[in-house]
């Protein structure tokens, strides 16, 4: 687990695999930066996670399929999106010409409730 740093900082050269740096590891979150050049999940692969998962595009971009829906969805710098626990779903493909950096951000979707003030 790293104490500081930057996203953009010390990015992997392309290869067959991506990049994923834990940044935090806590009880019941882990929060990773996972940097993609070009790749996707294999043909019929799908993730089908024990745990809730918020992600996001820092740079780059990418293609998201849920099992559930017909059309992928593009995702670039910015958006983000929640995958609850068990939603079936991978990754369609990412830019192969520059970096894809995503924030992810993994938890128990039974801790996932605004916390009382």
């Amino acid at each position: 687990m790293r104490t500081s740093g930057n996203l953009f900082g010390d990015l992997p050269l392309p290869s067959q695999d991506e990049e994923i740096v834990a940044l935090l590891s806590a009880p019941g979150v882990r929060i990773e930066r996972i940097v993609s050049t070009g790749q996707a999940s294999p043909p019929d692969f799908w993730y089908d996670q024990d745990w809730a998962e918020w992600v996001m595009v820092v740079s780059g971009a990418a293609q998201m399929r849920f099992e559930a829906e017909p059309e992928f969805r593009r995702m670039e710098a910015g958006d983000y999106l929640l995958i609850p626990a068990h939603c079936r779903h991978r990754v369609e493909w990412t830019d192969p010409s520059v970096p894809t950096i995503w924030l992810a951000i993994h938890f128990d979707q039974g801790r996932a409730e605004a916390p009382t003030i």
